[in-house]
């Protein structure tokens, strides 16, 4: 299967993570591009772009940490009917995002084969990196943005007169200024710190970066010993966020990455923290180990030159006993389970346990 090359246009999240860390390999530090396309969709349309059932599409890959923060938001606020969502190949070619998992390998809502051609239609000549998340207009094929901070925070709290019946709040205004903490420092340490240990090419900088991974997880250790969420009973935004990387650490960044000072099944505060999450409807269901597994061990040649993709870890330990409802807690607040996963966005067998 043809992998990215050096020079692809492909981002992760605000990135141009493997075209630039796969031709800067061993030159330099790893370090995120600015977002450059940072409109919003808000609820008065002050950017231009206002809130419209059935306007905008969500392009994402399930392999991207920062693409599976609105894939899980969307669900849990029962977005499903208000955006569609086009799903890529986890594995890009020298375009970047590709749509070949649809019929003749075109979006089957915008047309187009490679998400590059809505980045085209909203600036020519766009020299930067294509990234998911991205909500793209679907009249005009023009990006909207790609500013996944505001993205899901967006969803929480713009675009609320269409969140379904009982859709928990994610990002409750009397935490906001506690749960902004706590958040920037998982994306320094956690979110983003596992790509520069991942990166990184001097001995001092992996360990700097690995360090720094692994003291934030003992700190959100001690915070989730007697909480069942890391801003109490009920699940918000910040646990999306923590959740995302946790997902995805003994698959790939423990090895990959070499964040191995020990592995996620081995705390048990952590793992079962994840594992609750996991077996949480609008999680687990959006999560697909098989595009996780694929993209970052074919795609990221400079860290994998061979390609190869590791047969493990055992899926299965996921839907294990937890244990964290014994912390008691609400998971969605006064609100409740999203509904059924839309029959066309089931994660294949081969992507779940």
């Amino acid at each position: 299967m043809t992998r990215a090359t050096t020079t692809g246009r492909y981002a992760e999240g605000d990135d141009d993570t493997t075209a630039n860390a796969n031709a800067e390999f061993g030159r330099r530090r790893f370090k995120r591009s600015p977002r450059h396309f940072d409109d919003r969709v808000t609820a008065d349309g002050r950017n231009g772009w206002p809130v419209e059932a059935g306007r905008y599409r969500l392009v994402v890959s399930r392999a991207c940490p920062w693409a599976s923060r609105a894939l899980i938001s969307r669900r849990l606020l029962g977005l499903e009917g208000a955006i569609s969502v086009g799903i890529t190949d986890p594995i890009q070619d020298d375009r970047s995002w590709r749509f070949t998992l649809d019929e003749s390998g075109r979006d089957p809502v915008l047309g187009i084969r490679y998400l590059s051609e809505a980045y085209d239609a909203r600036e020519t000549g766009y020299p930067g990196g294509v990234s998911v998340p991205a909500i793209v207009d679907v009249p005009t094929g023009k990006l909207v943005t790609n500013d996944f901070h505001h993205l899901t925070l967006d969803l929480a709290t713009e675009w609320g007169a269409l969140h379904r019946e009982g859709a928990p709040d994610l990002y409750p205004e009397a935490l906001r200024d506690e749960m902004d903490e706590v958040m920037d420092d998982i994306y320094q340490d956690v979110n983003n710190g596992v790509y520069r240990a991942g990166f990184a090419t001097t001995q001092h900088e992996y360990e700097e970066a690995c360090g720094a991974v692994f003291g934030r997880l003992a700190v959100i250790t001690e915070r989730l010993t007697d909480r069942r969420y890391l801003m109490g009973d009920t699940i918000t935004e910040a646990d999306i966020r923590l959740f995302t990387t946790l997902v995805r650490f003994d698959a790939v960044y423990h090895g990959h990455f070499k964040c191995n000072l020990y592995k996620l099944v081995e705390n048990p505060v952590l793992w079962g923290y994840a594992r609750d999450l996991y077996q949480t409807p609008g999680f687990g269901d959006t999560v697909d180990f098989d595009h996780i597994k694929r993209h970052y061990h074919q795609v990221l040649t400079g860290v994998n030159p061979n390609g190869i993709t590791p047969l493990g870890p055992d899926l299965a330990a996921w839907l294990t006993p937890h244990h964290r409802e014994e912390l008691g807690g609400r998971p969605f607040g006064d609100g409740t389970p999203p509904g059924p996963v839309p029959a066309a966005e089931e994660v294949p067998a081969e992507g779940r346990p």
